[in-house]
């Protein structure tokens, strides 16, 4: 029972520790200290229920209408490369440090929205979550510790990043830290999104 939650605290943790677009949007909203618990629990949530969905056979669903994934694909694509370019557009903008990037005005909904989107639109998510960990956990005899162990990854890396993420605070003060970050982002959704068109 033990070993088997540990396997799926590893394979969890190291499936979702690649830098993508959700932990992208994640550390930048940890850095501005916006809606920071509520970016960790939508992102946490949807993991749950996307690894819950793969263990429990879901993952035989898409491999018999991939249609779902590839309209994820192309869906996806399309708000990566919009998403990026609005990343582009504010890597060029002068900014005042990071005292000016918290006082921006945002509203919880807008976030949580957009926060899906970057979930739920990103057919990485249904391959890896659900197919990957759902084939992973048939080798199980009890496959509900290994989703468990999973699931407890995700809570655990987005919290983590998301609160952690004010230790680099002290390098966001200064306006072209803000101006980096933002091109990398943009860099990353626009990669993201080529492959996968490429794919």
């Amino acid at each position: 029972m033990l070993s088997t939650y540990v396997q799926g605290l590893a394979v969890g943790m190291s499936l979702i520790i690649a830098i993508g677009a959700q932990n992208a949007f994640v550390l930048k909203q940890g850095l501005k200290k916006q809606f920071v618990f509520w970016v960790c629990f939508v992102c946490a949530l949807s993991d749950s229920i996307l690894i819950v969905l793969g263990v429990s056979g879901f993952s035989k669903v898409l491999q018999h209408y991939p249609e779902i994934i590839q309209f994820a694909k192309w869906a996806g694509a399309l708000f990566l490369f919009c998403y990026g370019f609005q990343h582009a557009l504010q890597a060029f903008k002068s900014q005042q440090g990071l005292e000016a990037s918290s006082i921006e005005k945002h509203h919880l909904v807008n976030i949580v929205l957009l926060c899906l989107a970057l979930t739920w639109l990103n057919p990485h998510v249904y391959l890896d979550t659900v197919i990957l960990l759902g084939s992973i956990s048939t080798q199980f005899e009890q496959p509900a510790y290994f989703a468990l162990g999973a699931v407890c990854a995700s809570w655990l890396f987005f919290f983590a990043l998301g609160y952690g993420a004010r230790v680099l605070i002290p390098i966001f003060a200064n306006p072209k830290a803000w101006n980096v970050l933002d091109a990398i982002i943009a860099l990353v959704m626009w990669g993201i999104a080529i492959s996968l068109l490429v794919k």
